[in-house]
């Protein structure tokens, strides 16, 4: 079994913060009433802008490429919760373990799955490896979580609370840089030079957060993302027949949401595998329809045309000015439980 390579450290810290030990509790002291720990929390998503925003209102953390999941640690045992709510405890065995070893009776770490390449980057290719690609059966034990916020500690939803103070009460949780479970270490830094950085050594991007912020399901701007290679997904609409290419697809239909309805934004022929083309090719077969499911007036030759369910994860430099992607490459399929979004015009 490959092990994730240790990640190093992003931000120099001294002791890991913890509270003071236990004292009995005085009769006289009233109890704090206990908050209900939710089933499920929808996640804050980070909106996408093009550069890093200024001020020292600002945390910076690296972007990290993998699954979002919430990890609940809860008096019965713990669970794995993928951003679409489902149950993933059995694909994520490692973390599941590591989370049940945490010094916490209850908890809710909002956090990012990922495998590490040999130069400790996140690389989603690899973590879909791992769990067999989409619809695949296969458990992860390569993968590791990084944690990023606190949502629920000891009875109490933090949710009330300003990042700052959540981030506090993390950083006291998660003690080990090395292993399953790690911090994603928050980096005092410039956000300009940041993120000038993160490019230079191949990363994803960054993320900015408001230290003042509660934590708000959605994205409603208290989170920011700033990519160095743009990298989202989109709906596959077609591919087009080749008697040449990997497993007969020349390229594949893409289209983004505008509104309500689908708008064809190109192709992708690139970043296929041999094994991730056949997997393409075997899910677009069953998914087969006689007409276009956008508004389409280009060559349609060879073209084969499928219902618009699945996403592809799609890498590109930048947008043309009729609203093409360019130097688009594919990553990968994502997996209908993960729940990732269909890119939309309007969300930036």
């Amino acid at each position: 079994m490959a092990k994730s390579p240790p990640s190093k450290p992003l931000l120099a810290t001294d002791k890991p913060v913890r509270s003071r030990p236990r004292k009995p509790r005085d009769p006289a002291q009233p109890n704090l009433p206990l908050d209900p720990m939710p089933t499920r929390i929808e996640p804050c998503l980070a909106l996408l802008k093009p550069r890093p925003p200024n001020g020292p209102e600002w945390a910076f953390e690296i972007k990290w490429d993998g699954y979002r999941l919430a990890v609940h640690i809860e008096p019965k045992g713990v669970r794995v919760v993928t951003r679409g709510g489902h149950d993933w405890t059995d694909r994520f065995p490692a973390i599941a373990k590591a989370a049940k070893n945490l010094n916490v009776a209850t908890a809710i770490i909002d956090g990012e799955a990922v495998v590490l390449d040999e130069q400790g980057r996140s690389d989603f290719g690899l973590l879909q490896q791992s769990l067999g690609g989409r619809g695949g059966t296969r458990t992860s034990d390569e993968a590791i979580f990084m944690a990023f916020d606190l949502l629920y500690f000891d009875g109490h939803d933090l949710r009330k609370l300003e990042f700052t103070a959540r981030r506090h009460l993390l950083e006291g949780l998660i003690k080990s840089r090395d292993n399953v479970i790690r911090l994603s270490e928050e980096i005092e830094a410039d956000g300009d030079r940041l993120f000038a950085a993160a490019c230079e050594h191949g990363l994803e991007g960054i993320i900015a957060k408001d230290r003042e912020s509660r934590y708000r399901s959605g994205r409603l701007g208290d989170w920011l993302k700033i990519k160095c290679i743009q990298s989202d997904g989109f709906a596959i609409i077609g591919y087009e027949h080749s008697f040449v290419a990997r497993a007969g697809i020349g390229s594949l239909l893409l289209a983004a949401r505008h509104g309500r309805k689908l708008v064809y934004v190109g192709s992708v022929g690139t970043g296929f595998s041999e094994r991730s083309a056949w997997q393409v090719r075997e899910a677009l077969d069953k998914l087969k329809v006689k007409n276009p499911p956008v508004e389409y007036s280009g060559r349609r030759k060879y073209i084969v045309w499928v219902k618009p369910t699945l996403v592809a994860e799609i890498e590109y430099r930048a947008w043309t000015k009729d609203g093409k992607l360019r130097h688009s490459s594919f990553k990968g399929l994502r997996d209908e439980h993960d729940n990732d979004t269909v890119y939309a015009f309007d969300q930036i």
